[in-house]
């Protein structure tokens, strides 16, 4: 009927003219609607890749090309991170680390994480890790326990139901390995809790795996500055089922006794004002001599052992650092951490023999000074990575001190020719029990005091 009206009132070439307008007008409507909606349209879906760049280790890629230039980094970070979890990163030297967003069920009896089923979980991707920061050190890492993050794709039995319900995410690490120790227990353990959980401004809760109930109690003022709920012992919670909405298996390590503030939001400063505020510890700077100032006293503290690598000629040490101006406390640093920190916090100097007695050095006020005394035995690199280069970081000054073999006991039952002085990497042959044996347990320290004066002095020198 349409076609018969228009072949009546209008020529064959006036019907083209008016179908060509049409579909211009058809055009124009169709931009205008679109111009309008624009900026209420987001980006078409993005293209998923999976990649697997190594056993265990899964990691997304994400390419949106309908997102133009200075919005695609900002779309493909969005998607990056909302199609992440979960994510175990198995690759790391230092330490395996999984962290699970989602319906996140935690079964202590089997050591398992249980993933729910999500638009975010995809694959049947499954991981077993140690979580513990020492991977690589089987004498270490062999004791802890196993633990396993199962997608319900891949579970082999019903996923189980929830008996205990959190609003907080749940951080599961180990107190076993060489926490005993307590360079270990700050490297391992403390440092990279504090770089994994520090930002959730106690809204966290710990699942404790290997628990060392001694550990725990040792370090409860950090532990309670970090979390502020009661430490689940994990492996004891029977059939409970404890689900979060977030779960972090392991704890993030960059360095011993560092963290690397271009891989973190913080710093070891931001760990040592930590540390100060969690001890109540009132120094944050060491003292600044004036000139040849001597009114004021730095406080010098030695470090002393009772067994091995102890100064046996304390008293004679004592009393050339007071001839130079010093106020001299001497001190075990035991375990006492109502003691300890307090003690150390209040000087300005710290010496001692190599050991895990100088790790208390985090105490220390900002631009104190460090002497690291150093025994027979080729310390070099060890002095240089636990302490040498921390310290530095710390902003605290590092000096050290390589003792003579006079100035060791060794020298009552070796010659000075003998391979235990000439060479002591050929005496070992890198065998650490036997390292261990002759220049940690068997070595003790007599100081030349006349040769360590100097030592003293530049610490001196460092404090002006």
């Amino acid at each position: 009927m349409y076609d018969t009206i228009l072949s009546r009132s209008f020529s064959r070439s006036d019907q083209k003219k008016l179908g060509y307008g049409a579909i211009i007008c058809c055009l124009i409507i169709v931009f205008s609607i679109f111009t309008a909606l624009k900026p209420h349209l987001g980006p078409l879906p993005a293209l998923t890749l999976r990649l697997k760049t190594g056993d265990g280790h899964k990691m997304l890629l994400i390419e949106d090309k309908s997102a133009p230039p200075e919005q695609e980094v900002v779309t493909v970070q969005k998607n990056f991170t909302r199609r992440m979890e979960p994510f175990c990163n198995v690759m790391d030297p230092k330490s395996d680390y999984c962290s699970i967003t989602g319906d996140v069920r935690v079964q202590g009896s089997s050591s398992t994480v249980f993933v729910v089923p999500s638009e975010m979980l995809t694959g049947n991707d499954s991981w077993t890790i140690r979580p513990y920061a020492r991977k690589g050190d089987e004498t270490a890492i062999s004791p802890i326990k196993k633990w396993s993050i199962l997608p319900s794709a891949v579970a082999r039995q019903p996923i189980p139901s929830c008996t205990e319900h959190h609003s907080v995410p749940g951080v599961i690490f180990s107190t076993g390995g060489y926490a005993g120790n307590n360079f270990h227990a700050f490297t391992d353990i403390i440092i990279p809790l504090f770089l994994t959980t520090r930002h959730f401004g106690g809204e966290v809760k710990f699942l404790v795996t290997d628990r060392n109930p001694r550990w725990v109690q040792k370090f409860r003022a950090i532990l309670e500055n970090l979390s502020k709920y009661e430490i689940i012992n994990i492996d004891y919670a029977g059939e409970y089922i404890h689900c979060f909405p977030r779960v972090i298996v392991g704890l993030k390590h960059h360095k011993e006794m560092t963290i690397d503030p271009s891989r973190s939001p913080y710093s070891m400063a931001d760990f040592r004002a930590f540390l100060r505020s969690a001890y109540s510890l009132k120094k944050e700077n060491a003292i600044k001599l004036q000139g040849g100032e001597l009114k004021r006293q730095p406080r010098l503290l030695i470090v002393s052992r009772k067994w091995s690598r102890s100064f046996t000629n304390l008293a004679e040490i004592t009393t050339m650092a007071e001839n130079l101006g010093y106020e001299v406390v001497a001190s075990e640093l035991d375990s006492n951490m109502s003691r300890t920190p307090e003690i150390v916090n209040s000087c300005d100097v710290m010496m001692g023999v190599h050991g895990a007695g100088l790790t208390n050095m985090v105490f220390l006020p900002e631009n104190a000074v460090l002497i690291q005394v150093l025994p027979i035995g080729k310390f070099e690199w060890h002095a240089k990575v636990c302490f040498g280069d921390p310290a530095k970081r710390m902003n605290i000054k590092y000096l050290d001190y390589s003792i003579r073999e006079k100035e060791s006991s060794l020298i009552q039952e070796f010659a000075l020719d003998h391979v235990v002085f000439k060479d002591p990497i050929a005496f070992h042959k890198n065998n650490w029990y036997l390292f261990k044996s002759m220049y940690l347990d068997k070595q003790n320290v007599k100081l030349d005091v006349n040769r360590f004066r100097q030592t003293l002095e530049k610490a001196l020198e460092l404090l002006r």
